[in-house]
């Protein structure tokens, strides 16, 4: 399953050179993995509340052109691993059918109070688990 997200490049997400900064991809991505698992009916902040965190233990992209200014450019947002333990995306950042960048990250499911990993309830993994994700194919 792919999510596309649109997003407008802001003025702060340039640098001095007038290309977005790096680091934005990173962000993006997460904005890309929010909307996903909002289309899932996952609501983050839902899950919060339930002492249930997920942070980021991967992360990488590779850069391949850069996105400027005023552009509007689409985010793909793929599950590739949806299990109770963790969550997996690969990301395209696209402008104008050209790829920018590709990524993935990795996050795991913890304990708000402990920090040690969890295995997600069946409120949310019953969500995910409808998921095909693309390692699975």
């Amino acid at each position: 399953m792919t999510i596309k997200t649109k997003y407008h490049v802001n003025f702060y997400d340039t640098d001095l050179m007038g290309v977005s900064h790096h680091s934005n991809y990173i962000r993006w991505f997460e904005i890309g993995r929010v909307e996903f698992l909002r289309s899932i009916g996952i609501d983050l902040n839902e899950m919060m509340n339930d002492g249930i965190l997920f942070p980021i233990t991967k992360v990488d992209a590779q850069y391949h052109s850069p996105s400027h200014f005023d552009e509007i450019i689409e985010i793909e947002t793929t599950a590739t691993a949806l299990t109770k333990a963790k969550m997996e995306f690969e990301y395209k950042v696209i402008r104008d059918e050209k790829i920018l960048v590709t990524g993935h990250t990795q996050n795991v499911f913890t304990n708000k109070e402990t920090g040690k990993i969890i295995r997600l309830p069946e409120k949310y993994y019953n969500l995910l688990r409808v998921v095909e994700c693309k390692s699975e194919k």
